[in-house]
């Protein structure tokens, strides 16, 4: 890769990770909820899950969805599905004035789980996409594929981390439990509007 099109690509590595989507929608909740450590794994596991999501692409999956455009439509109709059953559960989240019962009876993204999603996450399957079209060489060598993912997961994760960050800042400002169920509510919708895009 020449110097030019890493920093093309270290460039939209980063635009693309910070701006609203499912993955940052969901890290603002949890860190609101749960707190900056324990959603350090749903964190890694966006950004580990991106990196591998995008060497299976590479390898040929991206075909596959050219060949057979109704699988990209199944991988969409599962999307829609799971992220309305991910905006319920943001939206009955107990608050954390519910103390150590509320830590009981919700938890948040494990890494396994985190990894997985970004395969129903069309934000995320876009990105991989545009990547490997626009800011790949053609005809990639498996270095040049690994390497890719490597400079993308590494800009990815202090990327996404900050709504993390930013939904630990909300949590020391929403003491109370009226407006830590607002804050969920509203994060719960505007993941429910992301899916605007699919459904245009």
């Amino acid at each position: 890769m020449t110097a030019e099109l890493t920093a093309a690509l270290i460039s939209y590595a980063f635009v693309s990770s910070i701006t609203p989507g499912p993955n940052n929608l969901m890290l603002l909740a949890s860190g609101m909820n749960f707190g900056f450590l324990r959603t350090v794994p749903h964190m890694l596991g966006i950004s580990v899950g991106f990196g591998l999501m995008f060497i299976i692409i590479a390898a040929g999956l991206g075909q596959v969805f050219d060949a057979v455009p109704a699988l990209f439509t199944v991988l969409k109709v599962l999307a829609i599905v799971y992220l309305l059953y991910l905006a319920w559960r943001i939206a009955t989240a107990a608050p954390l004035s519910d103390g150590e019962d509320a830590g009981q009876q919700s938890k948040p993204f494990s890494f396994l789980q985190a990894a997985a999603f970004q395969w129903v996450n069309p934000k995320a399957v876009a990105m991989a996409l545009t990547t490997l079209t626009v800011y790949t060489p053609q005809n990639p060598s498996w270095g040049v594929i690994s390497l890719v993912a490597l400079i993308f997961s590494m800009v990815n994760l202090p990327s996404v981390g900050t709504w993390a960050i930013i939904g630990l800042q909300v949590r020391r400002l929403l003491a109370n439990r009226r407006a830590q169920r607002v804050f969920n509510l509203t994060c719960a919708a505007l993941l429910v509007a992301s899916l605007y895009p699919m459904l245009s």
